[in-house]
């Protein structure tokens, strides 16, 4: 049966409810953003979504909007694109990207001070990753982050400073992920940018069964820096990676 109202969590007491219980998107509230609490969120399908300091809410929407990574659609204006973004990285600049989505979005963002503050520190632990597009002068123009557990990838947010980064840098992701055999990144609620790429929904009871065993799988954990940089130097033109 399930529970009609979301949970209260207590600060210091690592624990989140199963998702399925809850009958609607907001499955908790309370708590904190301790790197414990956020690792056991994503591996049980939560994450936090909230604008006022401190007032932490926690979801797991009815509707989750996934991206396949061997699926991504990549139009041939973005092929062209593409082409003239000479430099994509991961990990190099993880604090930029955050601090750039923040920026984006001022007045109107989720990605409080606090939360750019947990997500760094995941990112220390190796946990939480970045992918940079850079242009000619060695200037970020788009990126994106999120978290990694498992075989998932589970998409915060992105931005540009020039049209079609963002995607770039997500197509990218996805080629990346496709290599190692990942078979979904989360994207959490559906926009029409997400949407124009080949993302779409899935009920959450469909997301959270194939959600489980690929969490449990190894996690790379640490830098992917390295390994993301051969994996672009051995495909120059990794948009076109087949299935």
């Amino acid at each position: 049966m399930q529970v009609m109202s979301p949970h209260l969590l207590e600060p210091g007491k690592i624990w989140l409810p199963d998702a399925s219980k809850v009958s609607g998107d907001i499955v908790a509230v309370g708590g904190d953003l301790s790197t414990e609490r956020l690792i056991l969120a994503y591996s049980k399908g939560i994450f936090p979504w909230y604008n006022r300091a401190g007032q932490y809410v926690w979801w797991s929407p009815l509707e989750r909007c996934i991206l396949r990574p061997d699926a991504v659609t990549v139009s041939s204006s973005m092929r062209k694109a593409i082409k003239t973004f000479p430099r994509f990285t991961a990990d190099q600049a993880f604090d930029e990207v955050i601090e750039s989505c923040a920026e984006m979005r001022k007045g109107h963002t989720w990605i409080l001070k606090e939360m750019i503050a947990a997500y760094k520190e995941l990112a220390k632990m190796g946990f939480a990753h970045s992918i940079e597009v850079w242009d000619n002068s060695d200037t970020i123009i788009g990126g994106l982050y999120g978290v990694s557990i498992g075989e998932v990838f589970f998409g915060e947010s992105m931005f540009s400073r020039k049209s079609n980064a963002s995607k770039a840098a997500l197509i990218a992701l996805a080629r990346y992920v496709q290599s190692k055999g990942w078979t979904m990144i989360d994207c959490q609620v559906t926009n029409d940018h997400l949407v124009s790429m080949g993302a779409h929904e899935i009920p959450r009871e469909k997301f959270l069964a194939e959600l489980k065993p690929i969490t449990s799988r190894r996690t790379i954990q640490g830098s992917w820096s390295s390994d993301f940089e051969k994996f672009i130097a051995s495909h120059p033109s990794f948009f076109d990676l087949k299935k």
